[in-house]
């Protein structure tokens, strides 16, 4: 992990990169958005995962559990946590959020307070998930952001806080969204955030 350090005693949000499970595109979608949040005040790691789907789940439940277990030496607060993803990093936050880090070989943990995701068509989701929040480019010839639309409104309809935004022209791997249509997106992610808190 890299450790984007914000205010002492802050909450804090693990950010994991898209890839396909094939790669980690840190320096383009997990460190960007860490660094990005830790200028906000907020604690920020950003994960180096192993490939493949449940290995990266597991490596996401290990960091969650490590800074659980250092939280007084890393100085952050574990209340209120969030995690945060792009593409397949995106259904890493969806499925720990879903299924906490004890399904994934982690420590048996608080639910994250919010999960934010960036251009996935992941559509599974559960009646307890946590608060969501997700963002998709409409020209997005990977993520359609109608399966997003169609998750986030059956998680609504259950009364799960979610927010969702959809960008007209925007492809896939948008990261921050500067100078695009989804610039500011990430203020947005973090107020829906501390909403949750």
């Amino acid at each position: 992990m890299f450790f984007f350090k914000g205010d002492p005693g802050a909450n804090f949000a693990v950010c994991n990169a898209g890839g396909g499970f094939a790669y980690v595109g840190a320096m383009q979608d997990s460190c960007p958005h860490a660094l990005e949040i830790s200028k906000r005040g907020y604690n920020a790691f950003a994960l180096i995962y192993r490939p493949g789907a449940q290995t990266a789940c597991e490596d996401l439940a290990r960091a969650i559990s490590f800074i659980f277990e250092h939280a007084e030496e890393l100085e952050v607060d574990t209340e209120g946590y969030s995690l945060w993803g792009g593409s397949a990093g995106a259904r890493m936050a969806a499925w720990l959020g879903s299924y906490g880090p004890a399904a994934f070989g982690g420590d048996d943990l608080l639910q994250p307070s919010a999960v934010i995701m960036q251009y996935t068509g992941h559509s599974d989701y559960r009646e307890n998930d946590p608060p969501t929040f997700a963002c998709v480019g409409e020209s997005d010839g990977i993520a359609n952001w109608r399966t997003m639309e169609r998750r986030l409104t059956a998680m609504s309809t259950l009364g799960i806080p979610t927010e969702f935004h959809h960008y007209p022209g925007l492809p896939h791997g948008f990261g921050l969204g500067t100078s695009t249509v989804a610039e500011g997106w990430l203020d947005e992610a973090v107020a829906f955030w501390k909403a949750q808190m």
